[in-house]
């Protein structure tokens, strides 16, 4: 189910928050089993054939977790239980998402004509990631026992399940298990309605409104100079405006459960490097990767070399995650390289003049965005040679067209540039806080509510009025 339908906003939201506050009333664990049952409804909704899968791994994880925290074993087989875990959920995500890859390339190398056709669970990525962390942290002795239907939900979670953010057990179960988030808290709900107005907005009007210009790029056999580049920043924008919808979108449903989200999307387009557009963009990921992939294989505490080797097969891996593809693991690549030459910079640059901070940080941030979009021609394009044919189109600026189409298509290029550049993001504009648990705390105070409620009733409507009748997120492939 999308949360862009009409399905979704009149029916299945509504008489999910009915039922979840109704059943407050009257317990404190029926509403999380009512959330869990609802969550798992919705993602029966369109992929009612891996429901059984899903189940299958929370029971798995929940099990192995379980021996890890309860059971009194010697260190070997604590150690012997993590890697039995984490073998099972890497083996399963291999097999439906990384056979078919695996295959191919065995068939180019050997000739061979093996086929391999195995439906992508949606969501797998996501809720395998989620797991794998809860056993490594229960693994560290860092986790409580937890109850499975608080399990149950933390995984299923339906503002998160298909495309994130990466949620964190610590994080999200002691919320659930929060008596006062079963009681209805007008000003949340009123700020959640807020946020997932303008993430509504974001998609339905921004993202799905300049996608068609993506094919000027992506979907020409010769496209001109002004062609690649228009067509290589249209996706540059429609998937930023996609990636910060959905995300606003997760955090303003959660909200109205009284259930705070981390933060996953700020203003990455705005960042000065690569180090900082990484702390920006799909930042629960970049934590679990930092925390579960780059600190143990050593991170930066073998020496400068094996940090850069740490940080190439953290990225390449990282694109990995995201597609079975080539194309992934350049764009995962490129950012492994990007990274390094960004620590190396500052390690020879330690400090920059008072007087030069300014312009170098505006030269920074127009570096790095250049950077970005060069990735994201390999993270769009269907194959390596495509990507390469548009990048030689960006290069050769003696072929320009520059017709009608072609000047639309800059001026709405322009329009999205100011409102990445320029506008505040939704947190800045909502005050969201989540480690604070705070929202809307000028609202409440009555200082911007006229402003605010116009403003979000004119983008919810906008947004609604938008709705196209099947657009999914991009990133319901990872």
């Amino acid at each position: 189910m999308l949360f862009n339908s009409y399905p979704f906003i009149l029916l299945f939201l509504p008489a999910v928050l009915a039922g979840y506050f109704w059943l407050g009333r009257r317990s404190n664990l029926a509403p999380v089993i009512w959330l869990a049952l609802a969550s798992l409804t919705f993602y029966a909704i369109g992929n009612w054939q891996f429901v059984a899968l899903l189940l299958l791994s929370i029971a798995f994880n929940y099990g192995v977790g379980h021996l890890l925290i309860v059971a009194k074993l010697a260190p070997g087989q604590r150690k012997a239980a993590l890697a039995f875990g984490v073998a099972g959920d890497l083996l399963v995500l291999g097999i439906f998402k990384y056979a078919g890859f695996a295959t191919e390339n065995i068939n180019a190398l050997l000739g061979t004509h093996i086929a391999v056709h195995i439906l992508l669970p949606v969501g797998i990525s996501f809720y395998t990631f989620t797991q794998i962390a809860f056993l490594v942290d229960a693994w560290r002795g860092q986790v409580a026992a937890y109850a499975l239907p608080h399990y149950a939900l933390f995984v299923t979670y339906f503002p998160h399940l298909i495309a994130g953010p990466i949620l964190h057990h610590k994080d999200m179960i002691p919320q659930f298990a929060r008596k006062e988030t079963k009681h209805p808290d007008a000003h949340l709900i009123l700020c959640g309605i807020i946020i997932f107005a303008i993430g509504l907005f974001k998609k339905t009007c921004l993202a799905d409104g300049i996608q068609p210009l993506v094919a000027l790029a992506f979907e020409a056999r010769s496209p001109s100079f002004d062609q690649a580049w228009l067509g290589a920043l249209a996706y540059t924008f429609q998937l930023y405006f996609d990636f910060s919808g959905y995300s606003d979108m997760a955090i303003g449903i959660s909200l109205m459960f009284g259930i705070f989200l981390p933060v996953n999307f700020n203003s990455p387009y705005k960042a000065a490097s690569i180090v900082d557009f990484w702390r920006r963009w799909h930042m629960t990921l970049s934590q679990f990767l930092r925390d579960y992939l780059y600190i143990p294989l050593g991170g930066n505490r073998r020496g400068r070399v094996l940090r850069y080797v740490n940080l190439l097969i953290t990225m390449l891996l990282g694109g990995l995650w995201h597609g079975a593809a080539w194309t992934f693991v350049v764009w995962g690549t490129l950012h492994g390289a990007y990274l390094c030459v960004n620590h190396a910079f500052n390690a020879l640059v330690p400090d920059v003049p008072a007087l030069l901070a300014r312009p170098v940080r505006i030269a920074g941030a127009a570096l790095t965005f250049l950077a970005v979009v060069i990735a994201w021609v390999f993270f769009r394009a269907e194959s390596v040679a495509w990507a390469l044919r548009i990048l030689h189109a960006m290069a050769d600026p003696s072929n320009i067209v520059l017709g009608r189409e072609e000047i639309a298509a800059l001026v709405m290029i322009a329009i999205y540039a100011a409102l990445v550049w320029l506008a505040p993001n939704t947190q800045e504009v909502m005050g969201y806080d989540h480690g604070n648990r705070r929202v809307g705390e000028a609202l409440r105070a009555g200082r911007m509510r006229p402003l605010a409620l116009y403003a979000a009733s004119l983008v919810l409507a906008f947004g609604i009025l938008g709705i196209q009748s099947h657009s999914e997120f991009i990133y319901f492939r990872f």
